[in-house]
């Protein structure tokens, strides 16, 4: 019997993904080092508090977020635990409006802001159009989410970054899928004078081969796409239903799945 394996995009079995939250004018560099080092990171946005102060203004957002995924982080930034659940849903329909409104892709990615939420508000959010929820916390692993509207990072920027990627680049069994995830906020740069300490870890983990680099929506998206495979059972033939390629190995050999019927050798 043959071994089937799903992987990430080429056959990759590492993917890396950012969080950064609130769209402060420190962004501006975090952008800069991503965009060097061939990193994609998401970025989570308050579509009503674009006028505050040391904000990116909604005028630079398009451009300065090109390449990386907007998300929602509520209108306003209340902590949504103590709000009534229809001005929670207020919140956030109305900072996909806002956000929506800047770029040219449906916002359904979403930060809970203070680390606030709860069962229902999770059980809200699919109805919402939002596909993910990222709450505060590390996991100081490199697994998979078990609940995409609980989804942990790997570890906050200020705790053991370079240890975490260290171990990352080492990682080297390809029977499992691996994920190092990093959160944060730009501005917590400024505050800790420790820019040095992103820039060092983008410059070791970047630009490398057998890496995946992707935004939060795009490895939810795939990893769900990936889960809709449907394979005969003699395994020459599997449908892919999805609208985006899915990569997986067939006895250790990478294979591309593209959409609709595919017929395997």
């Amino acid at each position: 019997m043959k071994q089937y394996y799903i992987c990430y995009p080429e056959g990759k079995f590492k993917a890396l993904t950012f969080s950064y939250d609130d769209g402060k004018e420190s962004d501006r560099r975090l952008v800069e080092i991503f965009d060097r080092y061939g990193m994609k990171g998401t970025f989570h946005l308050n579509g009503g508090r674009f006028s505050d102060p040391e904000r990116i203004p909604e005028e630079e957002v398009a451009a300065l977020y090109a390449g990386h995924e907007l998300a929602c982080h509520t209108y306003t930034h209340p902590t949504i635990a103590r709000c009534p659940l229809d001005k929670v849903m207020e919140e956030i329909l109305e900072d996909r409006r806002a956000l929506e409104a800047l770029v040219p892709y449906p916002v359904q990615g979403f930060s809970y802001p203070n680390g606030s939420y709860t069962e229902a508000i999770k059980r809200l959010l699919p109805a919402l159009g939002i596909e993910y929820g990222r709450i505060v916390g590390s996991s100081h692993n490199f697994s998979l989410p078990n609940d995409w509207y609980e989804w942990q990072a790997t570890c906050h920027h200020n705790h053991d970054l370079l240890k975490h990627g260290e171990t990352f680049i080492g990682l080297s069994k390809k029977q499992y899928l691996h994920l190092m995830y990093v959160w944060g906020h730009s501005y917590e740069f400024d505050n800790d004078g420790n820019w040095d300490l992103i820039e060092s870890f983008c410059r070791a983990t970047g630009n490398r081969r057998d890496i995946w680099y992707c935004t939060n929506i795009e490895f939810k998206r795939y990893m769900s796409a990936s889960r809709r495979l449907v394979f005969s059972v003699s395994g020459e033939t599997v449908l892919n239903p999805s609208d985006q390629p899915i990569w997986v190995t067939i006895d250790g050999e990478i294979k591309k799945l593209h959409t609709g019927l595919n017929t395997l050798a």
